[in-house]
């Protein structure tokens, strides 16, 4: 367990205060959902790369903060950031028609503004780029709490009740089932104990 005061440092790019104690996530469990996620020598955009110890530390930030708990959302979570950003290897979509789609879950650029609007330490960073997308993603991966917390976030944010019920009893929901989505969750539910 990370006690709170070691997390001084990043929680004002978090728009909640920590109520709970971090939920324990270890860069083992991370790298069992993200295998290429050990190293990031090598890496196609090394500046954008996290290794699984890293970005255990972001996830668990994020988690407490926004206060997820259950095994299947934890699960769901963390596949989906791991398949979007290839193990950890990105936080910007370069294969897209929509500017500005990034950060950890790669959201759209409205959504990385609400979230953005939604941390008050980026108020003032933030007045001075509304209107550019790039700019608006720039400033949520620039720390990895904010890149890696837009994914909890849009969990409490947008998601209905009913899909946080289903994340919660089955794991993948709203999104597109393919067999590379399926391993990422199989990984995860087994890793956070999220299925038998």
């Amino acid at each position: 367990m990370v006690p709170h005061i070691l997390l001084a440092a990043s929680l004002p790019l978090l728009p909640f205060c920590l109520s709970q104690p971090i939920r324990a996530i270890s860069g083992g469990q991370i790298l069992s959902v993200a295998p290429a996620s050990s190293t990031c020598v090598g890496a196609p955009k090394p500046n954008e790369c996290r290794t699984a110890d890293q970005a255990a530390a972001a996830i668990g930030t994020s988690f407490a903060a926004y206060e997820i708990t259950s095994p299947g959302e934890i699960a769901a979570l963390i596949s989906l950031m791991a398949f979007e950003t290839d193990d950890f290897k990105y936080n910007v979509n370069y294969n897209s028609g929509n500017p500005g789609q990034g950060t950890r879950n790669m959201q759209s650029a409205a959504y990385n503004l609400q979230y953005a609007q939604s941390i008050p330490a980026l108020s003032s960073s933030l007045q001075y780029v509304m209107g550019n997308p790039y700019a608006v993603r720039d400033l949520l991966t620039a720390n990895d709490v904010s890149d890696f917390g837009s994914a909890a976030w849009f969990l409490i944010t947008v998601c209905t009740e009913a899909t946080r019920a289903a994340l919660q009893s089955q794991g993948l929901a709203g999104t597109t089932p393919t067999a590379d989505r399926e391993a990422y969750w199989q990984r995860a539910a087994r890793a956070f104990g999220a299925v038998e």
